[in-house]
């Protein structure tokens, strides 16, 4: 029998929907449930392509004697941490205050008034390795629920207490300046991290860290454009380039269809956990775009063309809608990777008579590199391959595009992962800045395009009348309060298609969602953001979170933001605000510039110079066009042809010409006709 989750739009919580556990949504339903009968409240969270929470579902939660159980005993609640990252950040924080681990799927007991007591991550169903079974917690929350409750409430209010405190990190001294020399510190402590041979920072399991990649590819770009080139400069280049082939040689990218998977279980980036997520092909997206521009490496085109072409082919909805889905599960037919792998017998059948450089190139062997199977990689450099096999680079291409569409077309009649079909607001937004960055990049004016339909949608879908944001959107329906992400991510998105198309109608959206931003999320004391709106009222604690995740640091993107906005308004109060912000962070960042890379990259860009670069007149797309072609991070472009009055506008357009000025702090130099006659 169904339980209440059927009615849900998750497909995490309509995986749940046939448990026999009596699971409620996250809302206030179950908590005055368990106020009414003074239970306590199992919430479980979780997200669709999580593995070890489907194992735990089929161990635990289909299981009729313990769903029996933690009927009687709990109100059970379970959470898509994606449809509510402020409850997954809430009791994510608390675990890890308790236990010093994380993880999902994550099972926080709490009170009726939603305070933690006590939490873990995956249980076996029976004790193994020290750990106790599901069962047995169970049965010890629930007999500590009897006889303590007393303490269960003291020790719940104390841990809100420390969650409320440690919400905020980093302030600021007179001596807190943002010198280059603190730049050389930062670069310095996050290439001590680095792994020199494989690439990341730090052992396995290793993550893609595109913020940590941009802030040394753009060290290098502005020390070697100030004439300070060195060999940190150097270092870091190098580093960032090596972090991103190693990720496009190794198993972490899927050398068949494209797109990246969640993260590497090894030093080496060959076996990967196999999901596969938007926001990081997004973000991978842009850094690559980022490192093309830079460098002009082919390899980098092939790789960007093929992750969007993963994204649109398999992301996309059926119904013709611009949004992207959220992910792709890591397990088809009960086994991860198994949509992806191929057993030695499997190659043979389908590619028995291919020239042995193909098995040679992607490290396919009899014994297998995983669990008896292989994980396609590329084991072998081109040059290698055209040496060894005597091969011209001509005909090798033309061979593994063959080897490709064959294994892609055999693959394409096993049982896929199922997909996560919600669309986040948050990660879209990050997907429209990639699609911008790699047209740019590539020239491939057409994804520009896509772009504008895509924002265009994503304004109209996730607006309410209010003027405030959704965060979720399926079946037709977007629902759920939106987050600071939502709202950084989108406003970075907006900015950079202004600046890409010339597209300034966006500029009103863009304002209001910075003046919704300081009315709902402003932190009362300290001018950081929480990231949860004041309108919410289901969370017990309002966190600010300062630090890269997965995803950016939603308030180091809103306070880049805060300075686009405050030079291309003129607003010296907003300017004031982002300056605050970097102050506060300059200690954290130097000592922690892994968790802090996006604040990193903008304090970077502030020792720098942000400039703007105002083209104004009847070419001034033209010149804009010529302008895309280069690498200069530090210079917001944007461009008028119909002599707009808003503020860095103001005054500049002249009938009959096209004059390019470069501006800082509301001060233009002398215009010049022609991006190349620019002196940066």
């Amino acid at each position: 029998m169904a339980n209440r989750l059927q009615y849900e739009s998750s497909p995490y919580l309509l995986q749940h929907a046939q448990n026999p556990v009596d699971w409620y949504p996250w809302g206030d339903e179950a908590f005055e449930k368990a106020r009414t009968e003074h239970k306590p409240v199992l919430v479980s969270i979780g997200y669709a392509a999580c593995h070890w929470c489907h194992v735990m579902e089929h161990e635990s939660f289909e299981d009729p004697v313990v769903a029996a159980y933690m009927n009687t005993h709990f109100v059970c609640v379970k959470v898509d941490r994606e449809e509510h990252p402020d409850v997954d950040h809430l009791y994510m924080d608390a675990l890890q205050a308790m236990s010093g681990a994380g993880g999902w799927p994550l099972n926080m007991f709490v009170t009726p008034a939603r305070q933690p007591f006590y939490g873990g991550t995956y249980f076996p169903p029976k004790a193994l390795y020290g750990r106790n079974s599901w069962m047995q917690i169970l049965e010890a929350i629930q007999h500590a629920w009897q006889e303590k409750q007393e303490e269960i409430a003291l020790q719940a209010g104390q841990m809100v207490q420390h969650l409320q405190q440690a919400s905020l990190t980093g302030s600021a001294s007179p001596e807190d300046r943002i010198t280059p020399e603190v730049m050389t510190l930062i670069a310095h402590n996050l290439l001590q991290q680095a792994d020199v041979e494989e690439g990341g920072f730090g052992p396995a399991p290793k993550f893609p860290a595109t913020g940590s990649i941009r802030f040394l590819l753009e060290y290098y770009h502005f020390r070697t454009r100030q004439g300070r080139g060195d060999a940190l400069a150097t270092d870091a280049l190098q580093h960032a380039l090596l972090c991103l082939d190693k990720m496009i040689g190794g198993g972490i990218y899927d050398q068949v269809g494209g797109g990246f998977a969640r993260y590497a279980t090894d030093r080496e980036w060959l076996v990967p956990h196999f999901e596969k997520m938007l926001y990081d092909n997004a973000l991978l997206v842009g850094v690559l775009s980022d490192a093309y521009t830079l460098t002009g490496d082919e390899r980098y085109r092939s790789v960007i063309e093929a992750t969007l072409s993963f994204c649109n082919r398999e992301l996309r909805p059926a119904t013709g809608e611009p949004g992207y889905y959220c992910a792709l599960d890591a397990d088809s037919e009960g086994v991860e990777g198994k949509y992806y792998t191929w057993t030695w017998q499997e190659w043979q059948e389908l590619m028995g008579d291919a020239h042995p450089a193909i098995a040679a190139y992607y490290g396919v062997s009899e014994a297998g590199n995983w669990e008896h199977t292989n994980i396609l990689h590329r084991a072998m450099d081109t040059g290698t391959v055209l040496q060894q096999f005597g091969l011209a680079p001509e005909a090798w291409a033309s061979l593994l595009e063959e080897a490709r569409l064959r294994l892609m077309a055999r693959r394409e009649q096993r049982i896929r992962p199922q997909t996560d079909d919600k669309i986040l607001l948050s990660w879209n937004a990050l997907m429209n800045t990639a699609l911008v960055k790699a047209a740019l990049a590539l020239d491939r004016r057409e994804w520009l395009d896509d772009a504008v339909t895509h924002m265009d949608w994503l304004l109209a879908t996730f607006s309410t009348e209010e003027g405030l944001l959704l965060h979720t959107y399926k079946n037709g329906e977007a629902r759920i309060p939106g987050k600071l992400e939502d709202y950084a991510y989108l406003l970075e998105a907006l900015l950079q298609l202004v600046s890409a198309t010339a597209r300034t109608t966006y500029l009103p959206a863009a304002e209001a969602l910075l003046l919704k931003v300081q009315e709902q999320f402003l932190h009362e004391d300290r001018n950081f953001f929480y990231f949860s709106a004041a309108s919410q009222t289901d969370i017990i604690v309002r966190k600010v979170e300062l630090y890269d995740g997965a995803t950016p640091s939603a308030n180091a993107v809103m306070a880049a933001q805060l300075w686009h906005m405050g030079n291309l308004f003129e607003r010296s109060d907003w300017l004031e605000q982002a300056e605050a912000l970097l102050h506060q962070m300059v200690r954290t960042v130097q000592r922690y510039p892994t968790s802090f890379a996006c604040w990193a990259t903008f304090m970077q860009r502030y020792s720098i110079g942000l400039k703007q670069l105002v083209l104004s007149g009847e070419g001034a797309v033209t010149e804009l066009v010529k302008w895309q072609a280069r690498y200069r991070p530090e210079v917001f472009a944007l461009a008028d042809t119909e002599g707009l009055t808003t503020g860095a506008f103001a005054g500049k357009y002249k009938a009959g010409a096209t004059w390019c000025y470069l501006c800082a702090h509301f001060v233009c130099g002398q215009p010049v006709q022609g991006v190349e006659q620019l002196v940066l």
